[in-house]
């Protein structure tokens, strides 16, 4: 049997520098450490090289235009899209919360090594996220990839203030998801709660995100 190539790190798309403008070294940077170690601390799967820009880096950067204030993202992992977005958006305050020491390791790493002075790892998970101090309440909540929307909404909606927001990124199934936690977003007080597509602007394959409203 021939031997399969490794695969390859996708080009760069002409979209990269649009999303991330005077910033974009940075997440050159951060793309070509994540294609390096990501495999092999368990971040990415092995066949994510070839889309890795477009699947992943821009994909978590379309969400940067709607951050504000203090935001945490639950479930970072290898940074998506929370280190993405403190790349994209220095204004704002990111706070990565992610269970998993290695993955924690690995986000303070990538702060460390990018010199970024916007973000705070926090290794724990969302539930037991204290419920005082410091950190919270928070004025956004992201996630991407972590569950369903009716599991979701419990872990993410206490860590957010009132009047504050969820933007949690979603595939194609984002208005079914939304049906079937009718009974989570009513217990939670969420309102407006719509899926926003973006992307389609760039020329990338559409990001859907489940916007919400919390107990405005």
């Amino acid at each position: 049997m021939a031997d399969t190539a490794p695969p390859v790190l996708e080009d760069e798309p002409a979209a990269a520098a649009q999303l991330f403008g005077d910033r974009i070294e940075l997440a050159r940077s951060f793309t070509a450490s994540l294609a390096q170690k990501g495999e092999l601390l368990g971040l990415i799967g092995p066949r994510e090289l070839p889309q890795l820009w477009s699947r992943h880096i821009l994909n978590s950067a379309l969400l940067a235009p709607l951050l504000q204030g203090r935001v945490g993202d639950v479930g970072s992992g290898a940074g998506l899209p929370g280190l993405v977005l403190a790349i994209a958006r220095p204004d704002v305050h990111m706070t990565l919360i992610e269970p998993m020491e290695r993955r924690t390791d690995w986000l303070q790493s990538e702060v460390d090594r990018m010199g970024l002075d916007n973000v705070a790892v926090l290794r724990a998970r969302a539930e037991d996220v204290p419920a005082s101090g410091a950190l919270l309440p928070l004025d956004q909540v992201t996630a991407r990839a972590v569950s369903a929307l009716r599991t979701l909404i419990p872990l993410t909606a206490p860590l957010v203030r009132s009047g504050g927001a969820l933007l949690l990124m979603k595939g194609g199934r984002a208005a079914e998801e939304i049906d079937a936690a009718q009974k989570m977003i009513r217990k939670h007080r969420l309102q407006d709660v719509e899926v926003l597509e973006l992307g389609a602007d760039a020329g990338l394959e559409p990001t859907r995100v489940v916007r919400a409203l919390v107990d405005p």
